[in-house]
This record gives structure tokens, C-alpha cells and sequence, in this order.
């Protein structure tokens, strides 16, 4: 057993995720970990729910992650900090939040299930990403498990730029032993270097001359090749039995990079190299990201914080800047009223510096996505809401910061929306508070009430996640929820350009002392909403252009069909008030009134989000799965021939994803494997679905104004 070193470290921070398809084993590998480096004593059980990371009732009751859980451990005197990320795919948000602040990965996958459908996803978005990732196929002792079979399918399914770096003996048998590849030996000198050489010209030159190089040549080069994210160190092993885990430590302090002084898009090598140069980081704005938010018994939050550049102490004063669903910029100065740096040793100074993860309380407002640093551009992807899309058909988010230090990640918005209400009616305002409390934890549920007590639309990625979030109102707040059934949320992008105008009437007593103009146009592919100015800054007071802005974003969650409207620019074209008495009250009323004329003139087209999908099924099945592909609406955009196989490759819309999983067992014999993640979305045909408006329609002004307490 390796040991966990009670002193500071000297070599820095690593920051690394733990990820994997549910049921793979992934918070039984932290376990063991944990308890290899000596961070526990004792190891726990996931069946007995005494996991050190799934601390939730809920968590332990079902054995799974719901929400990313720190530890930390020393090895070889890195100090590594290991955030346990959800395995279910409901859960894709809170895995790709903690992506945003991790320095590598290690995916885990089994020996026995092999490749599965969120395997394939996480290890697109790691590639995506450029995070140095090392691989670890666990339950090498579980009958049923393969070497060379899963392999081979890791190498066909998810990436062929893998090294093995240990072997396995009596696989599928309670005695499997692994055993460590050496560079001493020439048979894996040989193999490293084949891999290595498929990026590398010189060493393919050398291979070609029968020249093999040393072993510190090869060393050098997987590390650079790991770090880039290139080539993927392979560690076979079991988390029960403690096989192969010391191989896997032994990757991580050796092939993943320490990236706590060089940051990530913090003036990438300006830190690098001395001691001094780790100060300069350390002086620096402070620099980081809330990545998760958890919820003491007293109601009381504490925050993680991934801090890449400057330094923090307790008693700071710190402002977060958060980018809403619609794109308008809020933000929080607080005074931190404790802090503590996750893995510290007792007694230690608990100062935060840069690469490090830190525990702070006296945050009361604080939500994950919560940005410590400059405050980023308006229109930029908002740390908590949805951002571009590449339409590059795998679904994953890339990770494109603001440029302020700390990567955004950027990831597909939920698609299912359903609306709950408390089953005892005086319950309401419990429900409501308990329903702003999560959105805290996760801004993409998107809370919004219902007129006339209707109850509260919510945002959702799958339907355990519902399971998850009625479990929880009821355990933790005390709240019986009833949930409708989910429904697809659609979306609308102009067709073309509009405008309107309504100015104050000097003649008449005016409905609002406001003027307003406004010009709406289709945006760029991935751009969101997009507010700009024609007109001169200060022309009216900064409250009344900023209510402008505000309000005219939140206008837009309800479209002419209802819909979120997305890819739209707002241009304000006029804009005028009456000293002293014009408020922002008027510009508020007003500006919907104006934008939906303008939305109206310019016209909007019903988008339905879709998921790309990969099938792949018996050769003899290909003509009846083909057939349900076309029956549930999909598009076949390739169809590739295999060993006995084939890979049908499309778009399917989301609302049809479920049918074709519960029906395509049947129809491929059960050989049938599937895999299919967010894309771009495509056009409804025919009539488009509309939704009830929440917004007292300001499509018809009577009706606007009588919401208003005004007709």
C-alpha cells in the first residue's frame, strides 16, 4: 500500500476525474484509491452504502453518483484532488461541469460489459476536450471478463490511440493477477514505441532504420503524448480485489501533467519553470470556478471552487459573476467566511492557491457555474445554460472560455420539460424555496412558475433525473411533489428580420413613459441571444438600457409558438425617457410589447433537438432495424459494413430515442448495440407544437395590459 504523505506537497496540484458508464465501478475504484494511498482505513462498500464519495442518502440508497464528490490523495508528492463524477447519462450536466476544472481523467470501463453506450460519450467529450485521459478496465476477476476481446472493442468503439501498460493472468477467475509492462523489457519497448510513432516522424524514421529507442526517450514521449491527449495509457485491474491499482497510481503521478502552476488559458507557460514564477501566479486576479454546490441540514452552502490563478484566504472579499439560460450577466460580492482547502493537513495555513480546490462558506447566493474573476462578455456561453454547438454529430460541448482564466464548459441544453406541483396544496411555498435551493446545485433545471398556481416547469435530461429530484424534495426538504409527464422542449430561431417601435405620446397620458425600438434578426449558428446597441451609450439612464437588455432576453424564453428563441439578435434602435417620470418599470412592460411585434414581423421556425445515434446490428437484422429507424423519423446518413455486422449512423429526434432503445433488442436478438448523444437540431415539419404562454401575451395587448393591472 502506497501512503498519503501528512506534509505539503512540492510537486502541486493534479486535479483528476473519475468517469465511467454506470455500474462500471467507478466510486469503488475511488475507494480504493482512497484507501491504497491511505487516505482511509477501512474500505467501503457501494451495496452497503458506506462509499466515502456518495455521501447523499439518496446515493447510497441506489448506489449511484447523483452529484461530483472531492478527495484527495498524496502520491509520489503530488497532491491529488479526485472528483467522482456521475455514471448515468441524466446526469451528462454534472459531469461535463466538473470536466470544466479538472486537469486529466481516468475513465473506467468493465471487462466484463466492455464498451458501453456513456462510455462511448464521456471518451468523445475527454477527446473533445484535449484531456489527457488514462483508461482503466476494471473487474479483470469477474467471470465473463475479456482481455483481448474488450481490447479490441475499446480500440474499434472508442479510440485506437491506447497503450496497454500492464497484462493480465487467470482473467474471469477469482485468482486474475495483473502484471506491470516494463521499459526494461524490449517485447514493450517495441509496443510503446509503435504507438508513440504514429505522431511522432522522427521515431517512426528510427522504427524504419531498426533503430529502437532507450527507454528514457520512450518515457519522455508517452508523457507528452498522454498530455496531449494523443495517445491514452491502458491499466487493466479490479478496485475489489487492489489488482493493477498500483499501476494506475503509478500513471497518474508519472503520465498525467501537473497543471496547477501553468494554468489552462491563464497566459498558457507564463508561470511555468520556478518558484518565482509559481508567485507571480499566486499574484495574479484570482481566477476560478464554482464547480459544485452542496446544502448543509441547517441550509447553510458550501462551495467548491477550483481557483486558477491568484490566492484566497478566509474573510476575502470576492465578487462571482453567473451568465443566466437568456444570457444576462448578474453577480455576487460576498465575504468568504470559511475556507478550506480540500486534502489539507490538519493544523495546515488553508490558503487557496492556483490549481488547488477549495471548500468556502458565507456564500449565500452563490449557484454552480458561479465565475470568480473579470466578469465575462454578455452573449459569451453561460457557465450554467446552454452554449455553441459544433454540428460536428457527436454531441459533446467543447470547452471555449471567456479568455478570464477559467474554460466554460459548453454543453447541450436538456430537452425534456415537465411540470410539478405539491401534492398538499399549502405545500406551495415549501415547494417553491425547495425548487430554488436545487437550481442552485443545478442552474439547467430552469425553475419557472406557472400562472394561476398551474405549479413549476422544469427542465430535465432523462427521467431518472426526475426520480432523483422527487426523492430529494421529499427526503431532504419534506416536500410531496406530483410530476407530469415529460414532454419535449422545442425551440424557435427567426426566419427573418422585423422591427417596431412605440414612443412616448406627448399628446396623450402614454401607457408607459418609455421609448423604445427594436430590430430582430436570425443570428449565427450556436450564437444564443445576441443584444447590440444603435444607439448612443448614455442616451438613456444605464437602469433603464440595462432593463431594456434584461427583459428582452427574458421575452425570448416564450417565442411566437412559445418556444425558447435561440441564434437571434436584438438590435435596440431607439430608446428614450421622460425626467422624472420615467422608471424601469416602464421599460420593462414596454419592451415585450415591442420585441414580440418586432419577433412577429420577422417570423419564427419550430426547431425539434435531435440525437446523432450509432446502431450497430447483425447483418441479417440491418433490413428490420432500418426500418424502425425510418418508422421512428430518423435520417440514415451512413451505413458502414463490418465482421458479420453493419454500423447504421443518423439523426433521430430525442422524443424517439426511447422507442427505438426498448424495441431494438428484440428486433437484433439482443446483439444490437446502440449509442446516441445530443446534435444539432433539425425543423419541425408540419404544423409546429406550441406551448402555453406564461408571460401574459404580449402578442395581444389588450391581453398584455390586463396582466399588467393597465387595461
Amino acid at each position: 500500500m502506497r501512503t498519503s504523505s501528512p506534509a505539503p506537497t512540492t510537486r502541486g496540484f493534479l486535479n483528476i476525474g473519475i468517469l465511467a458508464h454506470v455500474d462500471a465501478g467507478k466510486t469503488s475504484l475511488t475507494e480504493r484509491l482512497l484507501f491504497d494511498t491511505g487516505v482511509i482505513d477501512r474500505l467501503g462498500s457501494v451495496d452497503a452504502g458506506t462509499t466515502r464519495t456518495d455521501s447523499g442518502e439518496i446515493e447510497r440508497r441506489r448506489g449511484i453518483t447523483i452529484r461530483s464528490a472531492v478527495a484527495s490523495f498524496t502520491v509520489d508528492g503530488l497532491h491529488v484532488n479526485l472528483i467522482d463524477t456521475p455514471g448515468h447519462s441524466d446526469f451528462i450536466a454534472e459531469v461535463e461541469r466538473a470536466l470544466g476544472v479538472l486537469d486529466g481523467a481516468v475513465l473506467v470501463l468493465s471487462a466484463v460489459e466492455g464498451v458501453q453506450a456513456q462510455t462511448r460519450v464521456l471518451m468523445k467529450t475527454l477527446r473533445r476536450l484535449g484531456l489527457p485521459t488514462l483508461i482503466f478496465v476494471n473487474k479483470i476477476d469477474r467471470a465473463g471478463a475479456r482481455e483481448t476481446e474488450t481490447l479490441s472493442a475499446i480500440r474499434t468503439r472508442l479510440t485506437p490511440r491506447v497503450i496497454p501498460m500492464n497484462s493480465v493472468h487467470a482473467i474471469g477467475t477469482r485468482d486474475a493477477r495483473t502484471l506491470p509492462g516494463s521499459f526494461d523489457d524490449p517485447a514493450f519497448r517495441a509496443r510503446a514505441a509503435e504507438a508513440l510513432a504514429e505522431d511522432d516522424d522522427a521515431l517512426l524514421a528510427d522504427l524504419v532504420e531498426d533503430r529502437v529507442p532507450d527507454a528514457g526517450r520512450l518515457r519522455s514521449g508517452l508523457a507528452d503524448h498522454t498530455a496531449r491527449g494523443l495517445l491514452h495509457p491502458l491499466y487493466f485491474g479490479s478496485a475489489h480485489s487492489g489488482q493493477g491499482v498500483a499501476d494506475l497510481l503509478d500513471g497518474i503521478a508519472r503520465w498525467l501533467p501537473d497543471r496547477s502552476v501553468s494554468q489552462r488559458g491563464v497566459r498558457p507557460d507564463a508561470f511555468a519553470g520556478s518558484t518565482a514564477s509559481a508567485a507571480s501566479a499566486e499574484s495574479a486576479v484570482p481566477v476560478g470556478t464554482v464547480f459544485a454546490v452542496e446544502r448543509g441540514a441547517n441550509g447553510e452552502k458550501t462551495a467548491y471552487l477550483r481557483l486558477y490563478s491568484g490566492s484566497l484566504r478566509r474573510r476575502d472579499r470576492v465578487t462571482l459573476h453567473r451568465q443566466g439560460p437568456d444570457g444576462s450577466v448578474g453577480e455576487l460580492t460576498v465575504r468568504i467566511t470559511a475556507l478550506e482547502v480540500v486534502g489539507a493537513p490538519p493544523g495546515a495555513d488553508h490558503r487557496l492557491t492556483p490549481g488547488g480546490i477549495a471548500r468556502l462558506r458565507g456564500l449565500p447566493g452563490v449557484r454552480v457555474g458561479d465565475r470568480l474573476g473579470p466578469e465575462p462578455a454578455p452573449g459569451s456561453a453561460p457557465g450554467g445554460g446552454s452554449g455553441r454547438r459544433d454540428g460536428k454529430g457527436d454531441g459533446t460541448g467543447d470547452r471555449t472560455g471567456g479568455g478570464s482564466g477559467n474554460p466554460v464548459p459548453r454543453f447541450a441544453p436538456p430537452s425534456l420539460e415537465t411540470v410539478v406541483r405539491p401534492r398538499h396544496p399549502e405545500d406551495a411555498p415549501r415547494l417553491y424555496a425547495a425548487l430554488a435551493a436545487l437550481a442552485d446545485q443545478d442552474p439547467l433545471i430552469g425553475t419557472r412558475p406557472l400562472p394561476d398556481g398551474a405549479g413549476t416547469s422544469l427542465l430535465l435530461y432523462g427521467e431518472v433525473q426526475k426520480e432523483i429530484i422527487a426523492a430529494t424534495l421529499g427526503e431532504e426538504f419534506g416536500v410531496e411533489a406530483v410530476f407530469e409527464e415529460s414532454r419535449t422542449v422545442f425551440r424557435e430561431r427567426p426566419t427573418g428580420s422585423g422591427a417596431a417601435y412605440e414612443g412616448i405620446d406627448r399628446h396623450h397620458t402614454p401607457a408607459f413613459w418609455a421609448t423604445i425600438g427594436l430590430r430582430v434578426s436570425p443570428g449565427a449558428p450556436g450564437s444564443g441571444v445576441v443584444f447590440r446597441r444603435e444607439t448612443e451609450l448614455g442616451a438613456i439612464p444605464l437602469g433603464f438600457d440595462r432593463a431594456i437588455e434584461e427583459t428582452a432576453r427574458r421575452t425570448l424564453q416564450q417565442g411566437l409558438y412559445g418556444w425558447p428563441v435561440t441564434d437571434c439578435v436584438v438590435t435596440l434602435t431607439h430608446s428614450g425617457y421622460a425626467s422624472p417620470v420615467s422608471t424601469g418599470t416602464d421599460f420593462r412592460s414596454l419592451t415585450p410589447l415591442v420585441l414580440m411585434r418586432a419577433l412577429d414581423e420577422a417570423g419564427t421556425r419550430v426547431y425539434e433537438p435531435c440525437h446523432a445515434y450509432e446502431a450497430e446490428v447483425p447483418a441479417d437484422a440491418l433490413s428490420a432495424v432500418t426500418g424502425l429507424l425510418a418508422e421512428q423519423g430518423a435520417r440514415i446518413r451512413d451505413t458502414v459494413p463490418g465482421h458479420g455486422t453493419w454500423l447504421v449512423k443518423g439523426v433521430l429526434p430525442v422524443r424517439r430515442v426511447a422507442a427505438v432503445e426498448r424495441r431494438l433488442p428484440a428486433l437484433s436478438r439482443g446483439e444490437g448495440l446502440w449509442w446516441s448523444a445530443p446534435t444539432d437540431d433539425l425543423p419541425c415539419p408540419g404544423t409546429p407544437p406550441v406551448r402555453a404562454r406564461t408571460d401574459g401575451d404580449p402578442l395581444n395587448r389588450a391581453a398584455y395590459l390586463r396582466h399588467l393591472g393597465r387595461g
